[in-house]
């Protein structure tokens, strides 16, 4: 309820003054001072006053005569309003902010990865081609929005500052990128509307679609890896490869930040700073994921070529100036196969559509980093096995016929790897002296030189590394 209180005059000659008093939403003693003007005049405003404060703090539209009331104040009156927080400002009175303004802050502003910034700039620079930067942006209406989107789907030149060509037949966007460009507009015109800027969204009644492209989805075998890692030039290369397909592993983030000192030789776990999930903190920072026989190898024969004192596993990772992509493109042509979409994702997909075969959903999704409904949409591939599997009689509830095996992420070539790793006859060769790191490795928080990696000793037994500690906590 408002109350009406009548003010005293100060001055002799001068004529008493109302002040209407009010709480708002939050609690808040609120008052509008309305001046000298008659009794009657001053009691219409406190029952306009109490409606207007019940339609904010109910979030409902004020009705159509309660808002002729408000436009038809003169623009002094209409701001005792607006400083009781009542009413918003007149289009005159507001702060006019450009596109162009808008676009520039959100990015100034964010506190997303700079990966993720970039990724926003693709539907900014499409807002600005469409909308031109000049545009205020409280003029941008719902049907410009709705026009806005009909453009994107159509268009097949592109905006922006990397244009090349699309996967599609027509030249078009998938669906799944016009549901992304949907939705970071939406984020845009939202932060707007937070900083004071804009009243209403016009992109909020926008619907975005599915992120998920299917069509993009390559299952990468591992007879084919094996081929492209007898190709790599280096053993960088077939770290990469390696850890990204067998390991799941995130490129370049996690695969560049890994370091010899988050290897468990004695238990086989990799120690993983997700940085890309970093910023929800606890365990999704860091993860621990299992290493294969096959992957082992590979980072045994890795260690014992690396330099004494060297710290990341895969250096060449950690260079933002290395396109790994065109690179990598050209060791698959080399190895005889033809480049899939989305190189490094889909080797990590298959390694999750391998893994998820055999162990449970959530054990596998937490060894990716991920929760099982992203794997779900994002990551998990349907095999043709699987179809065959029911063709064959597979899929009738009873039990698998035995020629069919039960897949497994390791083959037997893998297995034979884990055999001779395990076996005391097939020791491996005399190595040199253990390497020591010259300070803490990143993950580890040891003192200098205590987290010495060791390789596969001759006895054919692993070392003694224990466990190495979690980041006790991370920045975003």
């Amino acid at each position: 309820m408002a109350s009406l209180a009548r003010i005293r005059a100060r001055g002799a000659g001068g004529r008493p003054t109302w002040r209407i008093q009010f709480y708002d939403g939050a609690g808040q003693r609120r008052a509008v001072y309305l001046g000298a003007v008659p009794k009657k005049a001053a009691e219409v405003w406190v029952s306009r006053v109490e409606q207007l404060n019940v339609c904010l703090i109910a979030g409902v539209a004020a009705d159509t005569d309660l808002a002729g009331w408000v436009a038809s104040l003169p623009d002094s009156t209409h701001d005792k309003l607006v400083r009781a927080g009542l009413a918003e400002p007149r289009a005159a009175a507001r702060k006019v902010v450009t596109l162009g303004q808008l676009t520039e802050a959100f990015v100034a502003r964010s506190t997303t990865k700079p990966a993720t910034v970039q990724s926003f700039q693709q539907t900014l620079d499409s807002l600005t081609a469409f909308f031109g930067a000049g545009k205020a942006v409280d003029a941008i209406t719902a049907e410009d929005a709705d026009k806005w989107r009909a453009w994107v789907v159509r268009d097949k030149k592109g905006s922006g500052r990397r244009k090349k060509k699309r996967t599609t037949s027509d030249n078009r966007l998938a669906a799944a990128t016009v549901a992304k460009r949907v939705s970071v507009a939406k984020q845009v015109f939202k932060a707007a509307i937070r900083w004071g800027w804009l009243v209403k969204n016009p992109f909020a009644d926008l619907r975005s679609g599915s992120q998920s492209n299917p069509a993009r989805a390559r299952y990468v075998s591992l007879k084919t890896i094996r081929d492209i890692l007898d190709a790599c030039p280096s053993m960088d290369w077939r770290l990469l490869v390696a850890l990204a397909r067998l390991a799941g592993l995130r490129c370049p983030s996690e695969i560049g930040a890994l370091t010899w000192g988050d290897i468990n030789w004695e238990k086989g776990r990799l120690t993983v700073l997700a940085k890309k999930t970093e910023h929800h903190g606890g365990e999704h920072a860091v993860r621990v994921v299992p290493i294969c026989p096959e992957l082992r190898a590979i980072l045994a024969d890795a260690f014992e070529q690396a330099e004494a004192g060297a710290m990341l596993v895969v250096p060449m990772a950690a260079r933002k100036s290395v396109n790994l992509r065109t690179h990598l493109e050209r060791i698959i042509a080399k190895a005889g196969h033809e480049a899939w979409p989305r190189l490094f994702q889909n080797l990590r997909a298959s390694c999750e559509t391998d893994w998820v075969e055999r162990y449970p959903a959530h054990a596998v999704a937490k060894w990716l980093g991920h929760s099982p409904k992203v794997a779900a949409e994002h990551y998990l591939m349907s095999r043709e096995h699987h179809f065959e599997d029911v063709v064959g009689g597979g899929g009738d509830g009873q039990r698998r016929r035995p020629e069919a095996p039960t897949p497994t992420p390791c083959d037997a070539n893998c297995d034979a790897i884990a055999t001779r790793i395990a076996s005391p006859q097939a020791s491996a060769p005399e190595s040199s002296a253990p390497h020591e790191t010259t300070k803490p490795a990143a993950t580890t928080g040891d003192a200098a030189g205590s987290s010495e990696i060791r390789p596969v000793p001759k006895d054919g037994r692993v070392g003694d590394i224990g466990l190495e500690p979690m980041t006790p906590s991370l920045s975003s």
